[in-house]
């Protein structure tokens, strides 16, 4: 009886041991290149996913050609490019972006109202339409419009991802030298 129990026990442990390394082998990053890394100065092409709080997929390139960009050239949220430099071709990484990493916090003094007189007469607007205004400072922004009465409207020109915790699968598929 000694005998059997004991066989079955090795048995139970192979079983396991070779459960967590079929596990393990399935969620190991494969072929990452460790000699192309993302550097400030090269172009990198990157698929990614990006999703709210909730789960919720707000973006993603799966669907279409890989993003690409040259790090350090600001045109990227700083969260996300902070999080692709020093990955290796192949790598796939999740990070979580603070609102301050991302697009901001929201902010109540993008929140514009605009009487009637300081739109065109006749104009016909709806909550969700979307127009494009000018800022104070210049700055010449697409806002949708959040609600309309009798004295006028206002809009929100806040970045729709503003105050929200985003969060990337960023998988780093290429390293260009820029030349």
């Amino acid at each position: 009886m000694k005998i059997k129990n004991t066989v079955l026990l090795i048995i139970l442990l192979l079983a396991t041991v070779s459960i967590i390394g079929c596990t393990k082998a399935q969620t190991a990053p494969v072929n990452i290149d460790t000699t192309q890394v993302a550097e400030d100065g090269y172009r990198v092409t990157v698929h990614y996913t990006g999703t709210l709080s909730d789960g919720t997929v707000f973006d993603t390139s799966r669907e279409r050609e890989p993003l690409q960009f040259v790090m350090g050239a600001g045109i990227m949220i700083p969260g996300f490019e902070n999080a692709v430099r020093g990955m290796h071709v192949g790598e796939i990484k999740t990070v979580t972006l603070s609102p301050e990493e991302a697009y901001g916090p929201y902010r109540e003094d993008l929140v514009i109202f605009l009487s009637r007189e300081e739109l065109p007469s006749g104009m016909s607007i709806a909550v969700g339409q979307k127009l494009q205004i000018q800022t104070d400072d210049g700055v010449v922004t697409i806002a949708p419009v959040i609600a309309v009465s009798d004295e006028g409207i206002t809009v929100d020109a806040n970045h729709p991802l503003a105050g929200k915790e985003l969060t990337f699968e960023i998988e780093l598929l290429k390293v260009e030298r820029v030349d």
